[in-house]
């Protein structure tokens, strides 16, 4: 199949949400992206992810979590992106959608989750362990899965800034609770949003290589 990439609007858990999807000719499987703490799928950090998949020939998904309406709601709130059940429902409705996804038909699904949504991500994963094949978190907050981490048999990456201290002790915690194989890896001088120069695509090559390790089926 060509390359594909397009705008569409999927329904999800009562709503409808805006997404950008960009699946290679020939690719190796597809990640959905959860963004969280009022980002969305314009995110630049998350975006830079997508496109070091893409060159390595994985396909993406950004899609927005939240509504219009409710990003603005959130932006002065700030309480829809701790709702983790939300999320993780919404999610969840997108990853089904993804296997009815003719560009990305038979390609095993990624989720990627940054903040919150790697919380998201990891509920999501527990619920659909034969549609959800790996799952990465970037600078997330895995410990507000809370009793979902249980159920997550899907290699899991945690990547942790070096100078993200409570964040690393928060995935070191939630890393006991999830009984399939999981590893942190921590990149050295990064701080909560990989700012510093390298760090970010330090965590694009990890994401990288564990998609490509764990996606084909």
């Amino acid at each position: 199949m060509n390359a594909v990439m397009e705008s569409v609007r999927i329904p999800a858990a009562g709503v409808w949400l805006d997404a950008d999807t960009a699946v290679p000719a020939a690719a190796k499987g597809v990640v959905l992206f959860a963004h969280g703490s009022g980002s969305s799928r314009h995110s630049p950090r998350n975006r830079f992810v997508a496109g070091e998949l893409y060159t390595a020939g994985i396909g993406t998904v950004l899609a927005d979590l939240l509504t219009r309406e409710e990003e603005r709601t959130d932006a002065v709130t700030a309480a829809l992106r701790f709702d983790i059940g939300l999320l993780a429902a919404r999610l969840t409705d997108l990853a089904d959608w993804l296997r009815k996804y003719e560009p990305a038909a038979g390609l095993g699904c990624g989720l990627f989750g940054a903040s919150t949504g790697a919380a998201a991500a990891l509920v999501a994963a527990s619920g659909r362990p034969d549609t959800v094949r790996a799952v990465v978190s970037r600078g997330g907050r895995p410990d507000l899965a809370a009793d979902a981490l249980a159920s997550v048999r899907r290699p899991t990456l945690l990547i942790v800034g070096g100078r993200d201290r409570e964040v690393l002790r928060l995935n070191q915690a939630a890393a006991r609770q999830i009984p399939g194989e999981t590893r942190i890896e921590v990149v050295p001088g990064a701080t909560h949003l990989f700012e510093e120069p390298g760090t970010l695509e330090r965590a694009a090559h990890l994401a990288r290589d564990w998609f490509t390790r764990h996606l084909p089926v």
